[in-house]
C-alpha cells in the first residue's frame, strides 16, 4: 500500500528558496574575486584578504590625473595636460607616504602604483608631446616617443625587480616622475608662448623630440639621482628652512612653468654631471 509523502511546511518551502536565490546571487557576484595575498606576520605566512582603500585611492588618483592629461592634449588643452601630469607626481607622492604611515603596504598596492606609473609618467607624457608637435615630425616623431615610453617601462620594471636592494637614498637612473615633469613643463612653457600644433616651429618640434629621446634614456643608464627619501621631514629645522619654502613658493608661484622647467631641468642634469665629477674629479682627489 503505498503511502504518500510528507508534504514540505511552506516555511520550509521559503527558506529553501531564499538560500537557493542567495547561492545564485553568490554565484554572480563571485564573477569577482575578492583579492587575496599572502604576507609574513611574525615568521608565519598567513592569507589576508581585501585591500587598503586610502593609499590605493591616491594611486588611482594619479592614474585619473595621467588619464585626463592624455584626453586634455587630444582637445588641445596643453596647459591643462600639462598640469595633470604635475598633479599625477602629488598624488604619487603621496600614495607610497600614505601607505607606510598606516602601515598599509602590499603587494597589490606596490602592483597599481606602477602599473599608474606606466600611464601617467611614461605613456601621458608621450603622448601630450607627440600631440602638441612632435607628431608633425613624421615617422621621427612617433619613434622618440617611443623611446621614451619603452625606457619608462624598461625603468619601471627594473625599478620593481631590485626595489629590495637597491639603495634606498639613490636611484639608479632618472625616475619617471621627474622625467615626465621635464616634457610636461616644455610643453607648458610653449604652449604659454603661443607654440601649439601648427604654430610650433619645426626647428622646435625637432629639438624637443630630441631631449624627449636623451630623457627616455635617462631613465635607463646605470647613473645615480639623489632620491631624498633621507630627509627627515618630522623633524625641527632651523627657522630660516621655513623662510626658504616660503620663498620657494613665491618663486615657483610668480612663473610656475618656467621655474618647473628650471627645476626638472637641473634635477635631470644633477645625475650625469655627478657622475662625470665622481669618475675624474672625485677619483684623483
Amino acid at each position: 500500500m503505498s503511502q504518500d509523502s510528507p508534504k514540505q511546511p511552506p516555511e520550509d518551502a521559503d527558506e529553501s528558496r531564499k538560500s537557493s536565490q542567495f547561492e545564485l546571487e553568490k554565484e554572480a557576484l563571485s564573477l569577482i574575486d575578492d583579492h587575496e595575498e599572502e604576507i609574513s606576520v611574525d615568521g608565519r605566512t598567513e592569507r589576508k584578504s581585501g585591500v587598503y582603500l586610502l593609499p590605493n585611492l591616491f594611486t588611482t588618483a594619479a592614474l585619473f590625473s595621467g588619464f585626463f592629461a592624455i584626453v586634455s592634449a587630444m582637445h588641445g588643452q596643453f596647459v591643462n595636460a600639462a598640469v595633470a601630469i604635475f598633479a599625477a607626481m602629488i598624488f604619487d607622492g603621496m600614495d607610497g607616504r600614505v601607505a607606510r604611515l598606516m602601515n598599509a603596504q602590499s603587494k597589490f598596492g606596490g602592483e597599481f602604483d606602477s602599473l599608474s606609473d606606466m600611464v601617467s609618467f611614461g605613456v601621458a607624457p608621450a603622448l601630450v608631446v607627440f600631440t602638441w608637435g612632435v607628431v608633425d615630425l613624421g615617422k621621427f616623431g612617433w619613434a622618440v616617443s617611443f623611446i621614451y615610453v619603452a625606457c619608462a617601462a624598461l625603468r619601471l620594471a627594473r625599478f620593481n625587480t631590485q626595489i629590495d636592494t637597491a639603495d634606498k637614498n639613490f636611484f639608479t637612473g632618472l625616475a619617471s616622475p621627474p622625467a615626465a615633469a621635464v616634457m610636461a613643463s616644455v610643453v607648458w612653457v610653449c604652449a604659454e608662448e603661443g607654440w601649439v600644433n601648427n604654430d610650433v616651429p619645426i626647428e622646435l618640434a625637432a629639438l624637443v623630440g630630441v631631449l624627449m629621446a636623451l630623457v627616455g634614456l635617462l631613465m635607463i643608464v646605470n647613473i645615480q639621482y639623489n632620491s631624498f627619501k633621507g630627509l627627515d621631514l618630522r623633524g625641527r629645522v632651523p627657522f630660516v628652512a621655513m623662510i626658504a619654502v616660503v620663498l620657494l613658493f613665491s618663486l615657483v608661484s610668480v612663473d610656475p612653468a618656467r621655474m618647473l622647467l628650471a627645476a626638472a631641468l637641473i634635477y635631470a642634469m644633477s645625475g650625469p654631471v655627478l657622475a662625470v665629477y665622481r669618475r675624474f674629479f672625485a677619483s684623483k682627489s
